[in-house]
């Protein structure tokens, strides 16, 4: 049996996610594993999380950064700090989750037998239906220019799901990164801000040579984008912006070729066909008070044009932080 005990860093992101944090905290006191902290940044909230935190976990380091930095620079503040304090290992945990109380020692058994593993991810189940998976991860897919989610909503106990599987990434809502990674191709990349964003460090990771499996013994419970204020319009946007943004760092020259040819380029336009008619419609229903399920075609628009937006700021190269 693996008995060494590694450093292990549990890096907690928090923005305006108070109940969810101190939840997700609590099931940290009861990890069996001995020889880890816990350090929480709370990007800029404002809904008293960090005086929340330091009352009812004083035994944790709390990080305050004063600002939004979002998913991406909030994790990297906390591995920095982890570095300096000597994790040899950095489980990067969503705040709206909690863990198995052997968590960490099923990750140190996995960092045992996979030497050539440089990120492990948790299996990740849903919070209000504990037997089914969120996703473990993704594989791409050239011809869609997506990923590929394995083991969506699949049922969690199915034999497929119980041995370590290679993937091209795993979840960051449950990501374990050795040290080594971080020293060899850096932290993730703040202009993503979120989302894409783990997907791209797997991918550095790979290509420096490190395999990336999940860790199927070692088990999260999430709630799925309960930390995703913003909404769907916020979340398209990012998607859309970091998507691009991740294809330019990840795919060869033949590969973006084809995908602006046959995809990008046919979507955006689409996208714009759909921002003119739509909004033309849209005036004319309200301009003579038709009936016609003016809310939901709101919607659509503002979804439309948030994908839109993220087009326009990719080409414009406005990354980070976009706008609200």
């Amino acid at each position: 049996m693996f008995t060494l005990q590694p450093k292990i860093a549990i890096i907690l992101l928090n923005w305006n996610g108070k109940q969810d944090t101190l939840t997700c905290l609590e099931s940290l006191t009861k990890l069996t594993y001995l020889n880890f902290e816990v350090i929480v940044v709370d990007n800029g909230s404002t809904d008293g999380s960090a005086s929340g935190i330091r009352k009812d976990f004083p035994e944790f380091l709390l990080i305050e950064t004063g600002e939004n930095l979002g998913f991406a620079e909030g994790n990297n503040v906390g591995m920095r700090k982890a570095m300096q304090r000597g994790a040899e290992l950095f489980f990067l945990l969503n705040n709206d989750t909690i863990v198995a109380a052997d968590i960490l020692d099923r990750f140190v058994e996995m960092h045992a037998s996979y030497p050539e593993a440089g990120i492990f991810g948790a299996k990740i189940c849903l919070f209000d239906q504990k037997q089914k998976l969120d996703h473990l991860g993704g594989m791409w897919n050239k011809k869609t220019g997506t990923f590929e989610l394995i083991g969506k909503h699949r049922e969690e106990n199915k034999p497929q799901w119980q041995h370590p599987q290679e993937l091209d990434y795993v979840c960051g809502a449950g990501m374990m990164v050795r040290r080594k990674v971080i020293e060899t191709i850096g932290y993730l990349d703040p202009r993503f801000f979120l989302i894409w964003e783990e997907s791209d460090f797997c991918f550095r990771s790979r290509r420096a040579g490190f395999k990336i499996f999940t860790c199927p013994q070692a088990k999260i419970w999430h709630k799925v984008s309960a930390s995703f204020v913003g909404g769907k319009p916020h979340s398209t946007y990012y998607w859309w912006r970091n998507r691009l943004l991740w294809i330019e760092r990840n795919c060869s020259a033949l590969e973006k070729l084809s995908l602006y040819l046959r995809i990008l380029i046919p979507d955006t336009l689409h996208m714009l066909k759909i921002h003119f008619i739509k909004s033309a419609q849209l005036k004319f229903i309200e301009l003579f008070k038709l009936k016609k399920n003016i809310k939901e075609k709101k919607e659509k628009l503002i979804k439309n044009r948030a994908a839109l937006c993220g087009v326009r700021d990719y080409l414009m190269r406005r990354f980070g932080k976009g706008p609200y």
